[in-house]
């Protein structure tokens, strides 16, 4: 006879959740970010409280950024454990998409337990039920199905028997690893069942390494050895794969030079020389100089994006073909790349066992040195201190006083291009959330990070606008003692989006706060704001005092905040102008109306489109 133990839903979910570990033993839910409301308060939150020792629950102060939390976390464990997220109905579950989608385009696990409204509808409308017309099954919770990898809702009880091992099946697969939501009707969350024993005994779930397809690993070796002049862009596929030093090994041995993009970037240190830095629109001289007469392009966990592709119409050589190196066969497929589907780390090893002793070798290594040079002048300490600082100069000071413990960390605005084209990181000492480019993210992530990563340095760059977005969990990390340094640039308003605007023909409009249709420019005190939620601010005058206030951040156990005036009108175009770097980006142009700029800049548009291979 099978032995049983009665518990409420909700008991059982959190019960099974504390034993599902990983292979070092180590609960691969990390623990639950909650905001309790009418929908989860009596279920999910007294399950919560009496499982408190073995299964901790933080409080947030907003669901969306208690889910960047969850994924920065996710993203710097490299998969391997993840966190859950807990709301009420309504506002509270519909506050999840953004972060559910930030997840879902980054690959990156995230369980999200949202409560919903009564599956006896006996109560019907509850508070803050969305009801539709047509079909009795709508739920608010339904907008988070295309942002979710795993979608369940727990009508019954035993529902969780089979719904919570298919949501971390999902959340651990390589190629289909996502965000799972479970949409958990309040009342069953206290209903009662007799669960078997069996069910909560400890489960060790392993992220399975598949090996590539024999002929798809001989058809890449082959289109490698008849290569000329072959590159590699390194995308965040080889960080989750845990591969950074089998491909420098790779590339080394067969003297293919290293690319990289937003999320492959630190793959390699800064310092290898096999590393030629960023690719594409935002990309380096050298990486972009090697791309144009490629006639070979190996990604290696990468979706080949427009920003890193300089949406294909960088690669100038007419005979240029693409293999893609990645776990899921949908990106593998794109642009008509040769697919060889696999674990990164296996596959490459697979691949340098094919090839031999091949190299290639064909390649300007000067060309690399030659763009090192010009990242060190453009970050150079500037001659004139009283002049409003540069992004480029403010990256500069925070690598002048960093060190291999030193994680620069970002997601919008102007600084993911500047950092990925001038920041030098140590190998793993770069985060970027670029995926979905999620203004916002950049406080809770940075908060995730150091929780997943409390040896390292992390510094978070935000600009003004990005701030504005999204600032409360500052007030968590000061709460949990967790320190972190956050590089705040103000240039009043959105530049990054102001120049792109200008530089596609459009005039200055509704970006920058003084092209707004406001009464009055606003004075906002960013020191006394981030010091009310109890953080250490200070304003840094010049780039001198922003390099002593970086140093002495890391005594404290609070976050620090720097804020610094930056100048907004240094870059012509939509990323930093480093002269010598970039390439175009397809930008929808309109084909009629507007200044005559609009009109230039919608016929080179078209003109650059029809150069994609």
């Amino acid at each position: 006879m099978t032995n049983t133990i009665r518990l409420t839903a909700a008991q059982a979910m959190i019960k099974w959740l504390s034993v599902q570990m990983t292979p070092e033993g180590e609960r691969y839910i990390d623990g639950m970010w909650a905001i309790f409301g009418h929908g989860n308060v009596a279920g999910i939150g007294a399950a919560l409280h009496d499982a408190k020792d073995v299964f901790p629950t933080w409080r947030g102060q907003n669901e969306q950024t208690m889910g960047h939390t969850a994924v920065a976390y996710a993203k710097a464990k490299k998969r391997t454990r993840a966190m859950a997220i807990t709301t009420s109905i309504g506002p509270g579950s519909t506050n999840l998409v953004t972060t559910a989608a930030l997840a879902h385009v980054n690959r990156l696990p995230m369980l999200i337990v949202a409560g919903d409204v009564f599956a006896n509808r006996r109560p019907d409308p509850v508070l803050q039920q969305i009801e539709d017309f047509d079909d009795g099954t709508v739920s608010a919770n339904d907008c988070l199905r295309p942002v979710s990898r795993y979608f369940d809702r727990i009508t019954r009880p035993e529902h969780i028997l089979s719904a919570l091992p298919r949501a971390l099946r999902v959340m651990t697969d390589p190629a289909n690893c996502g965000p799972a939501t479970l949409s958990f009707c309040q009342d069953v969350q206290a209903e009662a069942y007799d669960y078997p024993e069996a069910f909560f005994e400890p489960r060790v779930w392993h992220i399975r390494r598949p090996a590539p397809d024999t002929r798809e690993l001989a058809e890449v070796a082959d289109l490698i050895r008849a290569a000329k002049n072959p590159i590699i862009i390194a995308g965040g596929g080889v960080i989750y794969s845990q591969a950074e030093q089998v491909l420098a090994d790779f590339a080394t041995k067969h003297g293919i030079p290293v690319t990289e993009t937003q999320a492959g970037k630190s793959a390699l240190a800064q310092s290898h020389p096999m590393n030629f830095g960023a690719s594409g629109v935002d990309g380096s001289a050298a990486a972009n100089d090697l791309s144009e007469v490629a006639d070979l392009v190996i990604g290696v966990g990468t979706r080949f994006q427009d920003f890193t592709t300089g949406s294909r119409a960088m690669y100038k050589n007419a005979d240029v073909r693409f293999v893609s190196l990645n776990i899921h066969g949908y990106d593998a497929d794109r642009h008509g790349a040769t697919a060889l589907v696999g674990d990164a780390k296996v596959t490459l090893e697979a691949l340098t066992d094919a090839l031999g002793d091949h190299t290639s070798d064909a390649f300007d290594a000067e060309s690399r040195a030659g763009w090192l040079a010009a990242v060190d002048a453009h970050c150079a300490m500037p001659t004139d201190l009283t002049a409003l600082p540069t992004d480029p100069q403010v990256i500069g000071a925070v690598q002048r006083v960093s060190d291999d413990k030193t994680i620069a960390m970002c997601a919008a605005g102007t600084m993911p291009g500047a950092l990925k084209l001038l920041w030098q990181p140590s190998q793993g000492g770069y985060h970027m959330e670029y995926g979905f480019s999620c203004m916002g993210y950049e406080i809770a992530g940075a908060m995730g990070l150091k929780l997943a990563l409390p040896e390292r340095d992390v510094v978070c760059f935000v600009g003004d606008g990005s701030y504005m977005m999204a600032n409360s969990e500052l007030a968590t990390a000061v709460m949990r003692r967790v320190p972190f340094t956050v590089v705040l640039t103000d240039n009043s308003g959105y530049g990054c989006i102001n120049r792109l605007q200008q530089a596609v023909g459009g005039a200055a409009f509704n970006n920058m706060y003084v092209d707004c249709n406001i009464e009055a420019q606003p004075a906002i005190d960013y020191v006394a704001h981030a010091g009310a939620m109890g953080a250490h601010a200070v304003k840094a005058a010049d780039i001198a005092a922003l390099e002593a206030e970086i140093k002495a951040a890391r005594g404290r156990d609070i976050p620090t905040v720097i804020v610094i005036e930056t100048t907004a009108k240094d870059f012509p175009g939509p990323v930093p102008d480093t002269s010598g770097g970039g390439t175009w980006w397809d930008v929808a142009v309109p084909e009629v109306g507007g200044k005559a700029e609009n009109r230039e800049a919608y016929i080179q548009n078209v003109l650059n489109q029809r150069t994609v291979n």
